[in-house]
């Protein structure tokens, strides 16, 4: 698949890289939440997380530990997210983890304000979820 974030991997667009590794890239995001958002991207194309590599997988987040220390540098405090598949609101069918500096008064609030309300589960239910999810 020939996405944007592929097309930045092969150089066919342009985009200001930070850092580049075997695996993955980042680079500043072109339609930035706020000053200095910055996204990495595995090189291969893999729509989700679980798509991976264990190899792609730790050089991506290896580094995402690196530029993190930088982001985090700019404001204090960074959000850093992933929407893994389109139902949780990924745009691009392509793995990326945005690292968002958070600044004084940027009301984006924390991830509780995404979503309505918690969701109440039984004793029941919680225990279900614990059996499908433990190792």
């Amino acid at each position: 698949m020939q996405c944007i974030f592929c097309k930045i991997v092969n150089r066919e667009i342009p985009a200001k890289i930070l850092s580049e590794t075997a695996h993955s890239m980042s680079f500043l995001d072109a339609f930035p939440l706020s000053r200095g958002h910055v996204l990495a991207i595995p090189k291969n194309h893999c729509e989700r997380v679980q798509d991976l590599s264990d190899d792609e997988s730790a050089d991506l987040f290896s580094l995402v530990h690196r530029m993190i220390s930088r982001v985090d540098k700019l404001a204090g405090a960074t959000l850093v997210a992933i929407h893994n598949g389109k139902g949780a609101g990924q745009e691009i069918p392509h793995v990326h983890v945005h690292m968002v500096p958070r600044y004084a008064g940027d009301s984006a609030g924390a991830i509780h304000s995404m979503f309505g309300s918690a969701t109440a589960l039984s004793d029941d239910q919680a225990a279900q979820l614990y059996e499908m999810l433990k190792d």
